[in-house]
C-alpha cells in the first residue's frame, strides 16, 4: 500500500513555517504553528478525533506540568539564583561561564532527565546573560546543546535512553552507557564550546565576571521549592533502583506531580504560579503528538525503511537513521518504533548505544529534534528572548556532523 502523502506535505509546511515564523505581518509562535498542523491533519481526515485523543501522551503532559510548577516556584522565590551561586561562584570570564553551562547542565541532564534541566535552566542562563552582559542567544544555545548532549551518557538522561536500557537487552546499563558514551559525550560538549566560540566570538568579551549570591525573595516558597527538589532527587533514585531491579516501576509523571504537590497545596502563591507556567508548551506537545501520529499512520516512514536495501542494525546506519528519523517523528516515538526492529535483528550493545546517541543528538541538528529545545525556546520567549530556526541550525548542523563522527569513531574503536 502506498503512503498517504498529505501528513508528509503538512510536515514540510510546518518545518517551513517554524523556519520563517512569519506570514505577512503576523509573527507566529512555534506552538501556534504546531497547533495549526494538528488541526490540519484532523481536517483532512489523516487522523480521526479518537485516534488523535489516544495519541496524546498524558504522561509527558503531566510530567511537564508538574516540572513547570516547580521551575516557576524556584524562579518566583529567588531560590534558583541563590542556589546557583554554589555552582557558578568561580566563574570569572565569558569562556568559563559557557564551559560551566555546558558541562554543569550536561552533567545534571545525565541524572535528572534533560527536560527537567531545560525547564529549570532557562531562567537561570537568562539571568546570567543579563547579569554578565553575555548574549542571551549564546546562553540559550549553550543550554540546548548541554541538555541534549549531556543526556546521551546515561540510561536515565532522557526518556528514549530509558526505553533502550529497558528494552534493548543491555547488561548493566549504567556501566554500558558509561563505557561507550561517556568519553565521546565529554568530547562533544567541548566541541559545542568550540563552535559557539567560532560563531559568537564577539560575545566572548574579556571583561572579568563577578558572581554574587542572590538573596531569597520569598523564604516560605523557597522552602517548599527545596522540598520539591529533594522529592525529585529521591524519586528519580528510587525509579532507577526499581526499574533495573525489576521490583516495581512507576511513571515519571508521579515524580513531577509529587514534586509539585507541596507548592500547589501549601503555597499562598499557588494561583500566581499556575497562571505563570508555560501553558503554550503544553499545547505544543499535545499538538505534536497528534501531528506525528498522523505522519506515522501515513505509512511514509515505513515505506522508506522497506525500500532501504542496506543493513539496518550496524553502527553507521543506526546513527544516521536515528538522527533523520528523530527529526521526522521526534526521538521518543521513533525509538519506541525502531527499538523492536533492532532487537528482532539481534542488534548488539554497540548498535543500541548508537541508537541512544543518534536519537538524542538529533536534538542538536534542528529545533524540532528534541523536546528540550522547544521547552527552552518557549520558556525564553516568555521572558523576552528567543532563537530563530536559522540561529539554531547554523551552529547545530555542523555540531551534529561532528557529534555523529565522534560517536561513530568511538563506537568503532572501543
Amino acid at each position: 500500500m502506498r503512503p498517504d502523502y498529505i501528513p508528509v506535505i503538512l510536515l514540510f509546511l510546518v518545518f517551513l513555517l517554524i523556519a520563517v515564523r512569519q506570514i505577512g505581518g503576523f509573527r507566529l509562535d512555534i506552538w501556534q504553528i504546531m497547533l495549526v498542523g494538528a488541526l490540519a491533519v484532523l481536517a483532512t481526515g489523516s487522523i480521526t478525533p479518537a485516534e488523535a485523543a489516544r495519541s496524546i501522551n498524558l504522561d509527558v503532559i503531566f510530567f511537564l506540568f508538574g516540572m513547570f510548577i516547580v521551575g516557576e516556584a524556584l524562579v518566583e522565590s529567588g531560590y534558583l539564583y541563590h542556589l546557583s551561586f554554589g555552582l557558578f561562584k568561580r566563574v570569572r570570564s565569558a569562556d568559563s561561564l559557557i564551559l560551566m553551562v555546558l558541562f554543569v547542565m550536561g552533567f545534571f541532564s545525565s541524572f535528572l532527565m534533560n527536560d527537567t534541566v531545560a525547564i529549570i535552566g532557562t531562567p537561570l542562563v537568562l539571568y546570567f546573560s543579563a547579569r554578565h552582559g553575555v548574549s542571551g542567544k549564546l546562553m540559550l544555545l549553550a543550554l540546548c546543546f548541554a541538555v541534549t548532549t549531556g543526556s546521551v551518557a546515561s540510561p536515565i538522561g532522557n526518556p528514549q535512553n530509558l526505553l533502550i536500557a529497558i528494552g534493548g537487552n543491555i547488561p548493566n546499563p549504567f556501566l554500558t552507557f558509561f563505557k561507550y558514551l561517556f568519553v565521546p559525550t565529554a568530547v562533544n560538549l567541548f566541541a559545542a564550546y568550540i563552535l559557539l566560540k567560532i560563531f559568537y566570538r564577539k560575545e566572548f568579551h574579556s571583561r572579568p565576571l563577578e558572581t554574587m549570591r542572590e538573596e531569597v525573595r520569598d523564604r516560605g516558597l523557597a522552602k517548599l521549592s527545596k522540598v520539591s527538589l529533594w522529592i525529585i532527587f529521591v524519586l528519580i533514585v528510587l525509579k532507577v533502583v526499581t526499574v533495573f531491579t525489576g521490583w516495581m516501576d512507576f511513571r515519571l509523571t508521579y515524580i513531577a506531580i509529587s514534586a509539585a504537590l507541596p507548592i500547589v497545596a501549601l503555597s499562598p502563591k499557588r494561583l500566581r504560579i499556575l497562571k505563570r507556567i508555560d501553558w503554550h508548551t503544553l499545547v505544543f506537545f499535545a499538538a505534536l503528538f497528534v501531528f506525528m501520529e498522523s505522519v506515522w499512520r501515513s505509512g511514509f516512514l515505513q515505506y522508506l525503511l522497506n525500500g532501504y536495501g542496506g543493513e539496518l542494525s550496524g553502527v553507521e546506519p543506526v546513527l544516521l537513521i536515528s538522527v533523520v528519523g528523530s527529526q521526522l517523528l521526534s526521538n521518543v516515538p521513533f525509538v519506541a518504533l525502531y527499538l523492536p526492529v533492532l532487537a528482532h535483528l539481534g542488534t548488539g550493545v554497540k548498535g543500541m548505544a548508537a541508537l541512544a546517541a543518534g536519537s538524542t543528538i538529533a536534538g542538536n541538528l534542528l529545533i524540532l529534534g528534541a523536546a528540550s529545545n522547544i521547552i527552552v525556546i518557549q520558556n525564553a520567549e516568555k521572558r523576552g528572548e528567543t532563537l530563530s530556526f536559522y540561529e539554531f541550525a547554523r551552529v547545530g548542523v555542523p555540531l551534529t556532523v561532528i557529534n555523529i563522527f565522534v560517536y561513530w569513531v568511538f563506537l568503532i574503536v572501543v
